[in-house]
């Protein structure tokens, strides 16, 4: 049995909030390069002079490339881990960006997103793996303070795009750069903290990996949280990809603005995430998600046809209540198949960037033959698919508090 299948056994010991919290940091460096991306598409429609289609293309370029790798990673370190891993991927996404920077043709901006999407592809099984291995059994909390390193560094990327790239052109993506090198200094020091926790529990028992249900029934509940995470997702991303020329289109604001507009959202998700975690400790994560998709359906339907004010006010409900049921998805999954942490996380995390991926990509065209006020309109109904919840499984032995 693999030292991995030793490592999830280790229960409810004391949290290593440290751990946490650096992997949670360099969660936060890699989404500020992927949002970044994604901040800077005006631009590089502008310069480029893209259509939405190539905008989305551009997306799933990225988005794709990590969903497709993360569940082989995770299959992988799930029976051999490799946490040095963690500061590689980083450097690709330090090249990525030297690349971006420098980029002179649409073609190389598709391979610079490729190279982003690998880094993020490496990073997030194995980083889910520590935050896990750190929590002490508190394992909504770590994958929220994980998670909310994310949503952090989306919401960030933004305002990095409206007061450093834009004032000061393309090229300055590369100095931004900089950031990543930041993070691979601190996963090196995060691996090493792996290797030692590898060392002292070489010789606890291996996790069991009886499931908590038939096959069949863990099978059908994997699927509801397949689909749950490719609706938020797709709403999620019809958001970060055009919610800013949906600004600049329905108000008139400048893209400097717009970009704001855009920080509003993801910086209501980030608190979400954080805030998604302790309370699926406390009652459960199949109380988080069915919060969190009840919650949202209505403000999601009222979007489209809200004026200025409303706007920022719905947004900011989006994020703050749609957020909270990623962590908890992914601690549903991890508990209904016990001992594939990183198969688990890639999938997830992956699923999460290729359904974003399709998507953008398919939402893009809809707004260049229908306009982005009708793809704001359509994408308001996707959130209705969250009420597949009422078919997941109530896990055994949960008590609330």
């Amino acid at each position: 049995m693999a030292v991995a299948d030793r490592e999830t056994n280790v229960g409810y010991g004391k949290t290593t909030l440290a751990v946490i919290m650096a992997v949670s940091i360099c969660h936060g460096i890699n989404d500020i390069m992927q949002s970044l991306l994604s901040s800077l598409y005006p631009l590089f429609k502008a310069n480029y002079n893209l259509d939405f289609v190539q905008i989305g293309l551009l997306t799933l370029a990225f988005q794709v490339t990590a969903s497709l790798l993360q569940p082989v990673v995770g299959l992988v370190t799930d029976r051999w881990p490799m946490p040095y891993s963690l500061p590689v991927g980083m450097a690709s996404t330090f090249f990525g960006l030297i690349l971006l920077g420098n980029a002179h043709s649409y073609e190389l901006l598709v391979v610079a997103a490729c190279m982003i999407g690998f880094g993020s592809a490496v990073f997030h099984p194995e980083s889910s793996r520590i935050a896990r291995l750190a929590s002490g059994g508190r394992h909504g909390l770590a994958q929220s303070l994980f998670q909310v390193g994310g949503n952090a560094g989306q919401a960030i990327g933004p305002l990095l795009a409206a007061f450093v790239v834009l004032p000061y052109g393309q090229s300055s993506v590369a100095w931004i750069a900089v950031i990543a090198l930041v993070g691979m200094m601190i996963l090196t020091r995060v691996g090493r903290w792996f290797m030692e926790h590898r060392r002292q529990n070489a010789s606890r028992p291996a996790a069991s990996r009886t499931l908590p249900f038939s096959r069949a029934r863990v099978l059908w509940a994997l699927v509801i949280l397949v689909v749950l995470t490719s609706t938020k997702n797709v709403y999620m991303a019809s958001i970060s990809s055009y919610f800013t020329f949906y600004t600049i289109e329905k108000f008139g604001m400048s893209i400097e603005n717009s970009q704001l507009m855009l920080f509003l959202f993801l910086g209501a998700a980030a608190v979400g995430t954080f805030m998604g975690g302790p309370i699926g400790d406390r009652f459960g994560a199949r109380f988080v998600i069915w919060f969190s998709i009840l919650g949202v359906i209505p403000f999601a339907l009222l979007l489209p046809y809200a004026n200025l004010f409303w706007t920022c006010v719905l947004v900011v409900l989006i994020g703050l209540i749609f957020a909270s049921a990623f962590s908890a998805i992914v601690v549903f999954a991890q508990e209904l198949v016990p001992g594939r942490v990183g198969m688990i996380a890639g999938i997830f995390f992956g699923l999460a960037f290729g359904a974003g991926g399709l998507g953008a990509a398919l939402l893009g065209d809809f707004a260049d033959s229908h306009g982005i006020a009708w793809v704001f309109r359509v994408s308001s109904y996707l959130p209705l698919l969250g009420l597949l919840t009422i078919f997941l499984p109530r896990m055994p032995g949960h008590r609330p508090g």
